[in-house]
């Protein structure tokens, strides 16, 4: 009985033993992997002259000011786990980070908060966070990545990015509770670069590598996944140039000569035209026509649900069926102010029975191009096709 006493007691220490090592291990790869950024010129490279190296409230720290670029991190690439650092607005503006950039800077992940004053802690556009595309911020196609912060307009504002694979919660002052959680990231890239940008001090920028806090990095919920009524499978002819001043006539729409590839929506229901044909130039207007068909038992009418930026033009069967217009900005703009989502428009659809050719006209010259499209029911409704 003793001797089988014993054996429990040597194991036990065994297991405890174990328990240090694996716990001073991960204290170890914690150190190793936490990068305390210096703010001085070494350490940063800077769009243009705008930006000063300054003690701020007794911290060394870095300030971006009126018409300075970004401030490029060197030497540090980022892919997994958290990022931290304090800001102070100089000025009401956009203050953010990007992170994962590609090495010419024009795909990356983009969060920033919007220190115009004074910010209710119930507005949901004092956060928000944005792909780049091309170099395009998508801002105005991801309504759903807004959210309410406690920010302050003096002192520092403690922000923390977690970030793992395609997840990313983000901390805003409150680091018990997310301010925001993002469970689909949209950009094309895993690994990059750090920039700072924004008319504001930064300070005590901590990088920790890998340490994502158990966040899962497999894509999370996707609301629209398992909704049958948006119209996801296209086909889509390549950009022509249409300029500002230029109306719809019947040289830019679709005929026999029209080449057409394949595009699907992105999840969210997104067709992403500035995935597919990039950056439009800026100063210049293009225009692409989707197309797809759907197959109805009975003649009927079903109720079409649009979102886009920025303008629309509706073909069915070949006849035209209406057209709209979406610019941030602009008298006419949809809410939410000039986003696009589900909610910007609608229109019925005179359904005939048997095959509906529905083409859509889709302009852009200004930051993110595509369309949400939804059906009100599918009933009677046998194919959504290209």
């Amino acid at each position: 009985m003793c001797l089988y006493g014993n054996q429990i007691f040597i194991t036990m220490k065994k297991t405890i033993a174990v328990a240090v090592l694996v716990f001073h291990a991960s204290l170890l790869f914690a150190q190793q992997n936490e990068l305390r950024v210096a703010m001085n010129e070494s350490q940063w490279e800077f769009d243009g002259e705008q930006v000063e190296l300054v003690t701020h409230r007794s911290t060394p720290a870095i300030r971006g000011l009126v018409g300075g670029g970004r401030m490029h991190l060197n030497d540090v690439e980022f892919s997994n786990g958290t990022i931290e650092f304090d800001v102070e607005a100089n000025d009401p503006s956009f203050v953010g980070i990007y992170f994962r950039q590609s090495e010419d800077r024009r795909e990356s992940e983009y969060f920033y908060l919007r220190t115009f004053w004074p910010v209710s802690p119930l507005l949901r556009t004092a956060t928000q966070y944005s792909t780049v595309i091309d170099g395009v911020t998508m801002w105005d196609m991801t309504d759903e990545y807004q959210a309410p912060a406690h920010l302050k307009q003096e002192g520092w504002n403690h922000v923390k990015l977690v970030v793992s694979g395609r997840q990313m919660v983000v901390y805003v002052n409150d680091m018990e509770k997310p301010t925001m959680y993002v469970p689909i990231m949209e950009g094309s890239t895993d690994s990059g670069s750090i920039s700072l940008v924004g008319m504001a001090t930064f300070a005590n920028l901590v990088i920790k590598h890998g340490a994502t806090e158990g966040l899962d990095p497999s894509p999370g919920y996707d609301p629209t996944a398992n909704d049958s009524r948006y119209l996801r499978d296209w086909l889509v002819s390549e950009p022509v140039s249409f300029p500002v001043e230029q109306a719809l006539t019947g040289d830019v729409v679709p005929d026999s000569a029209t080449t057409w590839k394949p595009l699907k929506a992105e999840h969210r229901g997104l067709v992403n035209l500035t995935r597919a044909f990039g950056q439009t130039p800026q100063g210049e207007r293009r225009l692409v026509w989707l197309k797809t068909t759907i197959t109805s038992e009975t003649v009927q009418q079903r109720r079409l649900s649009l979102g886009f930026s920025d303008e629309v033009w509706i073909l069915i069967g070949g006849q035209f069926l209406m057209m709209d217009k979406n610019y941030y900005g602009s008298p006419g703009m949809k809410e939410p102010r000039g986003r696009a989502t589900i909610e910007n428009t609608s229109v019925m659809l005179p359904l005939q029975e048997g095959e509906n050719e529905i083409m859509i006209g889709v302009a852009n010259n200004f930051f993110g191009w595509g369309i949400f499209a939804r059906l009100d029911d599918t009933a009677g409704l046998t194919a959504l096709t290209p």
